[in-house]
This record gives C-alpha cells, sequence and structure tokens, in this order.
C-alpha cells in the first residue's frame, strides 16, 4: 500500500461567500443573529425538556439529542466563518481542518441517524400505541441515542482517514466557507478512487438509508391516521409528528437537492446556500418549529417565563 506523502500544504484558504468586501459586515452579522438564535433556542429547548416531568418521554428524549446535535453542527463551522468575515486572514490550519471536516460529518451523519429514530418512534407511537410503553422503553431509547452519536463518529473517521492519506500540492484554495469534503477532494493531487467508492456506498448509507425509514415510517402513520373517521381525531393524531416532519423536509430536502441533481446544474453558489441551510438554518428553525407546533412544550415554555416573571418580581 503506497504511504502517505509528506504534504506541501500548511494551511488551507477558505474562500467563503464573496470577495466583496463591503458584504462582509451584513453577512457576519446575518451569521451571528442566527447563530446566537440557534444556541438560545437549542439551549433553551434542551432545559425545558430535562426540567418539566412531563417531558421525559421517549419524543423529547430524541428532541433532545436533535437539539444537541444541532447545536454542535452549526458550531463546528459559523465561529471560523464569524472570524475570516472579521479578519484578513481566511486561512485555517491543515491540522484545525481536518478536524473540523471530522466533526462537520460527525454532526450530519448523526442528525441523519437520529431523524430516522424520532421518525420510528412516531410510527410506533401512531401504529402500535398500546404496545409503545413496552417497545419504546429506558433501555431501548438509551441504546438507540448512543447508536446515533456512535454510527456518526464511525462515519466521520473513516472519510476523514481517507482524505488525510491523500496529499495536497495543487492549490490550498477551497470554495466555501468550510473545510468541505468535496472541496477537500478536488484539491488533492493522488488518487481518490477510493474516498469515492466510500463516498458512493458507506456515505449513501448513512445518508440514504435513514431517508428510508423515514419514508417508509411516514407512509404508514398516513395510511393509519386516513382510517381515522372523525376529521378531529385525524388533525390531533397528525399534529405530534408534523413538526418533525417539517424539519426532515427542511433538512433532507437541501442534501437530495445538493447531491441528487444533474452534474450540468452544478453552481458551486448555489452549493454554498444549500450549506448554509442545512448547517445553519436549518439547526437554528428546528426548536422554534417544535415550540410553535407543540402545545406541551409552549405549556413547559409558558410555565418557566411564568416562574422567572414571578421570582423577579418577587
Amino acid at each position: 500500500m503506497e504511504s502517505r506523502n509528506q504534504t506541501t500544504v500548511l494551511e488551507f484558504l477558505l474562500l467563503g461567500f464573496t470577495e466583496r468586501v463591503e458584504l462582509r459586515g451584513f453577512l457576519f452579522v446575518t451569521f451571528l443573529v442566527m447563530y446566537t438564535m440557534n444556541l438560545l433556542g437549542n439551549g433553551t429547548m434542551i432545559s425545558i425538556i430535562a426540567g418539566n416531568s412531563h417531558l421525559h418521554t421517549p419524543m423529547y428524549f430524541f428532541l433532545c439529542n436533535l437539539s444537541l446535535v444541532d447545536m454542535c453542527f452549526s458550531s463546528v463551522t459559523v465561529p471560523k466563518l464569524l472570524s475570516n468575515l472579521i479578519s484578513n486572514s481566511r486561512t485555517i490550519s491543515f491540522s484545525n481542518c481536518f478536524v473540523q471536516l471530522y466533526f462537520f460529518m460527525f454532526s450530519g451523519g448523526s442528525e441523519c441517524v437520529i431523524m430516522s429514530i424520532m421518525a420510528y418512534d412516531r410510527y410506533v407511537a401512531i401504529c402500535n400505541p398500546l404496545h409503545y410503553v413496552t417497545i419504546m422503553n429506558k433501555k431501548v431509547c438509551l441504546s438507540m441515542s448512543i447508536a446515533s452519536w456512535i454510527i456518526g463518529l464511525f462515519h466521520s473517521l473513516l472519510h476523514t482517514l481517507l482524505v488525510y492519506r491523500l496529499s495536497f500540492c495543487k492549490s490550498n484554495e477551497i470554495q466555501h466557507y468550510f473545510c468541505d469534503l468535496a472541496q477537500m477532494l478536488q484539491l488533492s493531487s493522488t488518487d481518490i478512487f477510493i474516498n469515492e467508492i466510500a463516498i458512493f456506498v458507506e456515505g449513501s448509507l448513512i445518508v440514504m438509508l435513514p431517508f428510508v425509514i423515514i419514508l417508509i415510517s411516514y407512509i404508514r402513520i398516513i395510511t393509519t391516521i386516513l382510517k381515522i373517521k372523525s376529521t378531529g381525531g385525524r388533525w390531533k393524531t397528525f399534529s405530534t409528528c408534523s413538526s418533525h416532519l417539517t424539519v426532515v423536509t427542511l433538512f433532507y430536502g437541501t442534501l437530495i437537492f445538493m447531491y441528487f441533481r444533474p452534474s450540468s446544474n452544478y453552481s458551486m453558489a448555489r452549493d454554498r446556500i444549500s450549506s448554509v441551510v442545512y448547517n445553519v438554518l436549518s439547526p437554528m428553525l428546528n426548536p422554534f418549529i417544535y415550540s410553535l407546533r407543540n402545545r406541551d412544550v409552549k405549556i413547559a415554555l409558558k410555565r418557566v417565563l411564568q416562574r422567572k416573571g414571578s421570582s423577579s418580581s418577587g
């Protein structure tokens, strides 16, 4: 097996969104606001669920996992993006680039698995309600949660190690705001056939298998809902999974748009915008989607605000 050549690249240049200096201030404020809302929204969601015993159910346990991975997902890329927008230097060291690549793929892979687990949880709750407590017991939920993080870990480790074995001698300019896997493969001066096979086989499995599970779960859920005779009953049942369906549509809709389109329609600018949607916008919106469309979360949030209001007035 060929050993890894000594690379001549000591750092990479993240070209980001634009070369126009006058836009950097606007972009900095925009991403700072979005990132702050992400941390506050998801942090509040975790606190509300942890502090209210009636929310200690499988659905909200997995929602805590989703909020945590959303915070990690954006934290991998946005702080460096903000730093580059306000400084003249847009470089990232060779080692830090691989650290960013690892945690980006780790968070993305875990998010895909967690979303499929949440879909399965709703499927069991709606289609098999009498056995829900038995099937989704604490041990099963904890095992599923740990598995989602472990799968993300090994998914990321595989691709990061495969990229690390490559040499980078042609260029150090990454046409993105973070160390994107596809961009790094383009910069490689060695053969990337093994990487492409790994992306096609394992990468597709990590992204598409959870999507298939989500699709099958919601087909079964919709079939069950349509059998309910009363309109009120249908809506009440559907409302328990509508928030998750909205989140999945936003996240997977962007991924499918990015990776399942003709190569003739490829645009780097469009690619960057799509990355912002699933890496920054979607994690920011998720807690608001769940709080606005979920009666239990709204009640718990109202109680927290009332307690804070009474304690401050007292």
